[in-house]
């Protein structure tokens, strides 16, 4: 059997996912058998995708496996060779870029440099032609709801990283767009700032209504922010669902690799919920034991399934595990996801 290329798996013990509501929002936008092919290369092939109002769709995969074909197909910017684009009811596949009242976040905030914080916000609606108090009025307002009021006259270039991403998210969000699409648009930075601007992006698409594409590498990314999850490879979508779902039920290897699941090989995935203590179990040597914020995480040399990654719950009734040590675990093989 050919060997799947192995990616990074996700070293944090199991992160909370966001609550899913699909199923109670009407569908926003519809993606209907998109193809398109450059040359010699198909970048998308028979997407159908349907994401509601309210709701985020992360599109997962790496560098070149066709998600920012997608997104330029959605804003207007690539024509597919075949299949739809419907938001809001309406067939887009034809209608300009311009009139699909889109907005785009991406990871350099593409802010107009020349311009104030104020003024950067009010961008759009000034594109709109609204009078000019009531472009100040509403760009204020939205100053203050992402607590830049006070740095309103204030360009860019002197504002942070996260105050530049935040004011990107604002002008992406005052002129009340039917669909928001975010570009890889939060890996730039630190772990503290992504925290909160995930954060604070997940409240604005919900209080708004708006429904919203991600599209990133980042299987943690995908995970905590979006309600559900489509995993991308070669212009292809291997598996949609919730991250629950995909998590506890990858549809074959590759999309378990592209998900950052550790103990996976070729052939199958043992999830976390598989692995237990017990007495009377199977002994293995703790070959790394590592603590984190909350937990421990184990890598256990298993004499059947080889080294298996493991974040055991802080409850268990046995000594704090360190590496070197021996201990005994069960693995429920009825829970092992075998692939075809």
């Amino acid at each position: 059997m050919q060997k799947i290329k192995q990616y990074k798996t996700i070293n944090a013990p199991p992160f909370s996912l966001p609550d899913s509501r699909k199923g109670r929002l009407k569908p926003m936008l519809r993606l209907t058998d998109i193809c398109k092919r450059f040359d010699s290369k198909t970048v998308a092939d028979r997407i159908s995708l349907t994401v509601s109002a309210g709701e985020t769709l992360a599109v997962l995969g790496r560098s070149g496996c066709g998600k920012s074909t997608l997104l330029k197909t959605i804003v207007g910017l690539v024509r597919p060779d075949s299949g739809e684009v419907w938001l809001n009811g309406d067939n887009i596949t034809d209608m300009p870029s311009e009139k699909r009242n889109i907005s785009l976040m991406f990871q350099d905030y593409a802010l107009l440099p020349h311009l104030t914080a104020l003024d950067n916000v009010g961008f759009g609606l000034k594109m709109r032609r609204l009078p000019k108090a009531e472009i100040e009025e509403q760009s204020m307002q939205a100053l203050r709801d992402i607590g830049l009021e006070h740095e309103a006259q204030r360009k860019p270039e002197s504002l942070s990283g996260g105050e530049q991403q935040r004011l990107a998210l604002a002008r992406a969000l005052i002129t009340r767009p039917s669909l928001l699409l975010l570009d890889e648009a939060f890996s730039s930075l630190d772990t503290h700032l992504r925290h909160h601007l995930r954060t604070l992006t997940a409240e604005r698409i919900r209080s708004q209504n708006i429904p919203a594409i991600l599209v990133t590498h980042s299987a943690e990314e995908a995970c905590t922010m979006a309600d559900t999850i489509a995993i991308m490879h070669e212009g292809r979508i291997l598996q949609h669902g919730t991250p629950e779902t995909l998590i506890r039920r990858p549809i074959n290897a590759q999309a378990a690799l592209l998900l950052g699941l550790a103990n996976t090989s070729d052939t199958r995935y043992i999830p976390q919920h598989a692995i237990r203590f017990d007495p009377n179990g199977t002994a293995v040597r703790i070959s790394e034991a590592v603590p984190l914020a909350e937990g421990i995480r184990l890598t256990l040399a298993h004499p059947q399934y080889g080294d298996l990654i493991w974040y055991p719950h802080a409850d268990h009734d046995t000594d704090k595990p360190q590496t070197g040590q021996e201990i005994r675990i069960s693995v429920d093989e009825s829970q092992i996801v075998w692939f075809d």
